[in-house]
């Protein structure tokens, strides 16, 4: 499988915030690099087609996240170490195992655009466009595939990017009171 050029560039983007993440000594900078991270996920989803799912990245995980680390940071005294303590054994290990099973699981996947690929050839679309009244009883094709065919998947979107949004606005609003 080839990666495209868009594609190989924010997963090295990924990597690189990834490894600042981990290996930087300031808080406040391994925090940047995390929403970084998180920004890169939410760019690849989109540069795989998944925008609800990017946009859910982008608000919860460079967002709301990020927010919530500075203001944790903000209010807390942070003891900074000049040693780099390193990365145990163990924790390398698992990190390893979990890329090369996750990365093994790449080569099953069609190429983002690949002509043959089932949502290229129209064979999915096709599906709803054919069948999305019939077993939803939704008339509105785009609804009965949100509500009816991912319809889990998009009550689990929402009650995510709910609960971050009341889990801020509590943050915020004891932030005033302080």
């Amino acid at each position: 499988m080839s990666l495209s050029l868009p594609v190989a560039a924010v997963l090295l983007f990924m990597l690189g915030s990834a490894l600042a993440a981990a290996a930087l000594r300031d808080v406040v900078g391994s925090i940047v690099a995390f929403a970084g991270y998180s920004f890169g996920v939410a760019a690849l989803w989109s540069l795989l087609r998944a925008p609800d799912v990017a946009l859910t990245e982008a608000a919860v995980g460079a967002g709301i996240t990020t927010v919530l680390f500075l203001l944790t940071i903000a209010r807390t005294s942070v003891s900074r170490s000049e040693a780099f303590e390193g990365v145990s054994l163990r924790s390398a290990l698992a990190v390893v195992a979990i890329v090369v099973t996750v990365g093994a699981t790449v080569p099953a996947l069609p190429a983002v655009g690949d002509p043959s690929a089932p949502i290229v050839q129209g064979e999915v679309s096709q599906y709803y466009l054919d069948n999305a009244y019939e077993q939803t009883g939704v008339t509105n094709v785009v609804t009965a595939v949100l509500v009816g065919y991912r319809g889990f998947d998009t009550l689990g979107e929402a009650a995510v990017v709910f609960a971050a949004g009341i889990a801020m606005l509590l943050v915020l609003r004891r932030e005033e009171f302080v």
